[in-house]
């Protein structure tokens, strides 16, 4: 088992930036993917990026690509979600989780159900 502890959020500007960490610790040899994902009040929680824990291939949602960046540490086994240009829609609970199960297309990681383990969450609220 993968224990998860998401870190970085907090209260920020439109058009400021804030960056996640997810840092790992246990098995993380058998992680084959990191997702976050975010849930805002009263919505489905919903995906943000992925990254291929072995090869750093990423894989973002539409509406973040361009501006969010997620990348790996090898050196201390954490994930970093990088965001940029935020905008109030982005205010939510942001989760990271860690897939146990290899997909050779990235885009199944997408999905919350392709994930086994989850961090707390870390709340981002961005003022207009």
């Amino acid at each position: 088992q993968v224990a998860l502890v998401e870190s970085g959020g907090g209260l920020v500007q439109a058009g400021g930036s804030l960056r996640l960490s997810c840092a790992a610790s246990g098995r993380t040899f058998s992680t084959y993917a990191v997702g976050w994902f975010r849930q805002a009040p009263g919505k489905e929680r919903e995906f943000v990026a992925a990254i291929r824990w072995n090869s750093r291939i990423t894989y973002y949602a539409d509406s973040v690509k361009g501006r969010f960046t997620i990348s790996r540490d090898n050196a201390d086994n954490t994930v970093y979600l990088q965001m940029n240009s935020l905008k109030p829609e982005d205010t939510a609970v942001y989760y990271c989780a860690a897939a146990y199960r290899y997909y050779s297309d990235i885009s199944y990681y997408r999905e919350a159900s392709s994930y086994d383990n989850w961090g707390q969450g870390t709340q981002v609220t961005v003022s207009s």
